[in-house]
């Protein structure tokens, strides 16, 4: 699909954006090995989180929709699927998922589509074997894998990375394990399994970087609500900012606070952002976000921060050309192994657009005060790369023709559509 976007003056009104992907993963996972029903609200619409009921309903849990479109889960024990698990685009499902898997009686094969073959795995194959798990991957540390599952035990284990999907996979399997389970971070991620396993039943405690799961956790089924997802709210606020006239709320944003270095960090750009009606639901903050045009001067993305915006660089990006002055980043590696490389993949992208940047092996720096002109965008399958650069296309000279645009379903399908609404 390609989509045409036209540089527009205005941005206004009131959205809400699909449910937050990291939770909806989550609660996924969780209802189908909790004990009887729960009924998911705002269960994230993107292909990725898809996957991931889908690998659940292989495993043997029963999903399907109410009425009022909400996922219906009934749990329980996870039996052995009759083919190989796909977890499609999705990073992940499939390291999340594999510490479920390592705990199973069963032998079960994950894999998924061509870019996610090429993502290692060895960051979650090494924890999990520490805990007793047997995996086998291509070159020792690619898809497909095949999980061998058999009894685990409990590990005191400090994250060598800051990754919060490595955390999820090993406290997912510590569900399984004998023995407590423990994760130090030198960084803090996101927290999200922390909440839901809690939300769940599971015994679950942190203090100062240091979490600890209780063995023998009982999870039960709940009714929950998905806050809208916050890293896809952000391509919509640097859109906000970038353009001449602007004034959008949007409704029901998730505001965990590991989650919340994105809106301090344009607010230290100078960014008018205020949170509305700040309520909790699931353990989890929501609240509305009003954004309104206003100059932004340039920022540093390093340490820490960077890997608590990791998804939001690439739009972080485009809004750092326009800003007074520049954005870098360091620290990024990261990037190099997602569904694309996608600091080559900016490199590429913002060179069509006649915008300047200098890359590095952990980052790159984009100076501040420039134009984007009208070019063709491939976002080479990535996602983000797609919706970072349609947020350009408002701010460009003349339209821009976005290829493959419905890449971006992988997080966000009704990403185009909402931007037309808004768009003036």
């Amino acid at each position: 699909m390609r989509e045409i976007v036209s540089p527009v003056r205005s941005i206004d009104g009131m959205i809400t954006l699909p449910g937050d992907k990291s939770i909806s993963h989550r609660y996924g996972m969780l209802a189908a090995i909790a004990e009887g029903r729960s009924v998911i609200a705002n269960y994230s619409t993107g292909a990725d989180c898809q996957s991931t009921l889908g690998c659940m309903a292989a495993l043997g849990a029963k999903i399907e929709r109410d009425p009022e479109g909400r996922v219906v889960i009934e749990g329980g024990a996870l039996r052995e699927p009759a083919a190989q698990l796909d977890a499609g685009n999705s990073g992940s499902t499939i390291r999340m998922l594999s510490g479920i898997l390592a705990g199973q009686s069963f032998t079960s094969v994950i894999a998924g589509d061509e870019s996610l073959a090429r993502r290692p795995m060895a960051r979650v194959i090494q924890p999990l074997t520490e805990m007793g798990a047997c995996i086998e991957a291509r070159e020792g540390a690619y898809p497909p894998l095949t999980i061998h599952g058999r009894p685990l035990h409990g590990i005191d284990y400090t994250l060598p990375v800051a990754s919060a999907q490595v955390k999820s996979c090993v406290l997912l399997a510590g569900l399984f394990a004998q023995g407590d389970t423990v994760v130090r971070e030198l960084v803090r991620t996101r927290d999200h399994t922390e909440i839901a396993l809690r939300e769940f039943g599971a015994d679950i405690a942190t203090e100062k970087r240091v979490i600890r799961l209780r063995s023998g956790a009982r999870l039960r089924g709940r009714e929950l609500f998905v806050p809208g997802d916050l890293s896809s709210a952000c391509f919509f606020l640097v859109a906000a900012l970038l353009v001449p006239d602007a004034n959008l709320v949007i409704h029901g944003t998730g505001l965990n606070p590991t989650r919340s270095a994105l809106l301090d960090f344009l607010v230290s750009m100078g960014a008018s952002i205020k949170v509305l009606d700040l309520r909790q639901t699931g353990g989890e903050l929501v609240g509305d976000l009003r954004v309104r045009s206003s100059p932004v001067s340039g920022g540093v993305i390093e340490g820490a921060m960077t890997a608590a915006l990791i998804d939001e660089i690439p739009a972080l990006a485009v809004l750092g050309a326009a800003s007074q002055g520049g954005l870098t980043v360091r620290d990024a590696s990261e990037l190099r192994v997602k569904e694309t490389d996608r600091i080559a993949t900016l490199e590429s992208n913002f060179r069509r657009m006649g915008v300047e940047i200098q890359t590095a092996p952990d980052g790159f720096r984009i100076p501040g005060g420039q134009k984007f002109h009208a070019a063709e965008i491939d976002p080479a399958g990535d996602h983000r790369i797609a919706m970072a650069f349609a947020v350009a296309a408002l701010a460009a000279d003349g339209p821009c023709a976005i290829e493959n645009a419905e890449c971006a379903g992988v997080s966000f399908p009704e990403f185009f559509a909402t931007l037309r609404e808004i768009a003036h």
